[in-house]
């Protein structure tokens, strides 16, 4: 709110530098407290030292020089004070996640905490709306509908919805064979990850309670979508965008699963970038919904037939839409 409040202001330079600043120093000070307050505790010694690097490495992209240079690889203004905020943040959440994974058990702490209710799902996604609608100045410098068209929050076209729906099922697809690969050759990981995943997420995606299902299918892929593909990525461009989105899944720790998260955000990203994050978002929610469901037995072939069938109707909207571009119009 601060950076948008001094968007255009003579002093939004000096004030860009006080946030860049700000931030980098709070999550350096929240590095360095882990990092001395346990002794004999490697791992939290170790992370508390990922965080200080974390901080010291935005505090450097931060800087005017190296902003600009930054700058002309992203989709971004060196100088807007919200552009480079976000830069700041998003090392910040890259750079903590990854020590998160590398130097602390997650799997351990997943499988320690009680399981995930619909309150606390939501009480976890809205904050990633709430940042999107945030940061591109709602109700500061953007109405309602200008955020909607800024995030890409619009009515979709019929063919966005079988396209979104293809690409939902294909994504599930695409999951189940990752996961046979991780089942094979790295077998411990995948147990554990299922086990966590089953003790996180058991009490949602079971058939006793449609509302979890439900709640798991569609509120992450409404809050995710918003932020990471409507927001961020347009400025922080396709792969950054997905290695953010990527690095939030820590309940996957190093596998075959957060691989399949990172090619699932290069997927709905393409989704993005060529319709919008309603469609993204539609996506999204299919695969969470199908996974959480399941589908097996009798069920498969009609999933499969259905999958092929939205492909080609897909297939075929998409081949018309561009003939009728490239149609010379009549003089």
């Amino acid at each position: 709110m601060t950076a948008n409040a001094v968007l255009g202001k003579p002093w939004a330079t000096h004030a860009t530098g006080i946030l860049a600043g700000v931030t980098s120093g709070g999550t350096f000070l929240l590095g360095a407290i882990y990092f001395t307050r346990v002794i004999g505790a490697p791992a939290t010694a170790a992370y508390g030292a990922g965080v200080m690097v974390t901080a010291v490495v935005a505090a450097v992209l931060a800087y005017d020089p190296v902003r600009r240079r930054v700058a002309g690889i992203l989709h971004m203004d060196p100088e807007n004070p919200v552009h480079a905020l976000t830069l700041v943040m998003a090392v910040i959440v890259l750079g903590t996640q990854i020590s998160q994974v590398l130097f602390v058990d997650v799997l351990a702490v997943d499988q320690s905490g009680p399981p995930l209710t619909v309150a606390d799902l939501f009480a976890q996604e809205l904050p990633f709306l709430i940042i999107a609608v945030t940061g591109v100045g709602i109700f500061m410098r953007r109405t309602a509908a200008e955020t909607a068209l800024r995030l890409g929050v619009v009515r979709p076209a019929w063919w966005h919805v079988t396209l979104a729906l293809a690409a939902g099922g294909l994504f599930v697809a695409l999951s189940a064979g990752i996961g046979n690969l991780s089942q094979a050759w790295t077998p411990d990981v995948a147990h554990r990850i299922d086990v966590t995943t089953q003790h996180v997420f058991g009490g949602l995606a079971n058939s006793a309670n449609p509302v979890g299902i439900v709640a798991l299918a569609v509120l992450p892929a409404i809050c995710e979508e918003i932020l990471f593909r409507g927001a961020l990525q347009p400025r922080l461009g396709l792969v950054v965008t997905a290695l953010l989105f990527t690095s939030i899944h820590t309940q996957y720790s190093i596998s075959f699963d957060t691989l399949t998260v990172f090619i699932l955000a290069l997927g709905l990203g393409l989704i993005r970038k060529y319709t919008n994050t309603t469609t993204s978002a539609i996506s999204h929610a299919t695969n969470n919904l199908i996974a959480g469901v399941g589908i097996g037995g009798q069920l498969l072939g009609f999933a499969i037939a259905a999958e092929l069938m939205l492909a080609a109707v897909t297939a075929y909207a998409v081949w018309s839409y561009r003939a009728r571009v490239a149609a010379p119009s009549n003089p």
